[in-house]
């Protein structure tokens, strides 16, 4: 295939990229690359697409795949203007986030979505939701019958940069003083490896799947997820599960960020971790033991740095404050 990653130097996009090369595609990434260049192989169209329509200047001819990953809908629009019309599919990672309601487990593809970010307002995270719907609904209406939404869930596996997943088995590797956990063992978790969904992406595109499909990995409880952390990390020390009204009330956040626990969902998330993803397993979706992710995320974090400091997760000071007021004095 002839095949154009919108992007392609990131995470995600750039290991589309790099399996695209690898099965013999000739592949195409139009990226500024302000922060990394695409993989070996690539053919580089550099291009900030803040520039609008010119932006795809270089991207000529016909296509067989193109794949978005934009967040913001005014670059993903300029892109359908300039390229949907010469797009055989195409492909917009999209994300669970375009749920209206995060409380059903098992909620599939018909589930409400966020209303599209309108117009002219602008794309910020706390807009993620509705700006991933706006994109959706524009990539229909410039594409239609020939797009695949792919709705990812949380995306995880070697290089992943937000610091969730991989917190857990790292915290357990750096060292064998007491852990505090969120007191959550039978709450799921939800991952899909960027390797696998990756495939799925370039799969999808090659056999001209189309429609809304969630790309959402097992569900795994929580509790599973980190006894499996603490086995392979060879952590010795004391968990320490905490009440997740104590936490809340010692300024702990959910999910990520600064001085938070990651996957730890706010009340009425019982259905963010838990989405079916029956459909796109029947379209092909195949994905590798959750235990192989976890591994291999926990190499990446020794390679990256068990001690740096992260996006997501307490620091040790934060962790040992914590830990004290948990254990009893004396």
């Amino acid at each position: 295939m002839r095949i154009l990653v919108l992007g392609g130097t990131a995470f995600l996009s750039a290991e589309i990229a790099r399996q695209a090369v690898a099965g013999g595609h000739q592949v195409m990434c139009l990226a500024r690359g302000s922060a990394a260049e695409p993989p070996a192989g690539v053919r580089w169209l550099k291009s900030d697409r803040s520039l609008g329509a010119n932006s795809y200047a270089e991207a000529s001819g016909e296509w067989d795949s193109v794949i978005e990953v934009a967040r913001d809908p005014v670059f993903a629009r300029d892109a359908l203007t300039a390229l949907a019309g010469r797009a055989r599919h195409w492909t917009f990672v999209s994300s669970c986030s375009v749920y209206a309601d995060h409380s059903m487990p098992q909620a599939a593809e018909l589930a409400d979505l966020l209303p599209p970010l309108p117009p002219g307002t602008p794309s910020t995270p706390e807009t993620y939701g509705e700006s991933k719907s706006a994109i959706e609904q524009a990539t229909l209406e410039a594409a239609a019958g020939r797009a695949h939404l792919c709705r990812a869930g949380l995306i995880s596996g070697p290089g992943d940069s937000s610091d969730r997943y991989g917190y857990w088995p790292a915290r357990f590797a750096r060292d064998n003083r007491p852990v505090v956990v969120p007191d959550i063992p039978g709450s799921a978790t939800q991952v899909i490896d960027v390797r696998d969904l990756a495939a799925w992406v370039l799969d999808a595109a090659q056999r001209g799947i189309t429609g809304p499909l969630n790309a959402v990995g097992e569900q795994v409880a929580f509790g599973d997820y980190l006894e499996a952390s603490r086995e392979i990390s060879g952590f010795q020390g004391a968990v320490l599960a905490a009440a997740e009204d104590w936490l809340v009330e010692r300024g702990i956040q959910y999910w990520s960020g600064p001085d938070s626990l990651p996957l730890w969902l706010p009340p009425g998330h019982d259905g963010f971790s838990s989405r079916s993803n029956a459909a796109a397993r029947a379209a092909g979706l195949s994905l590798r033991p959750w235990q192989e992710t976890l591994q291999d995320t926990l190499d990446d974090e020794r390679r990256r740095g068990l001690s740096r400091e992260r996006k997501a997760g307490l620091t040790p000071e934060r962790e040992d404050r914590l830990v004290r007021e948990l254990l009893p004095a004396g």
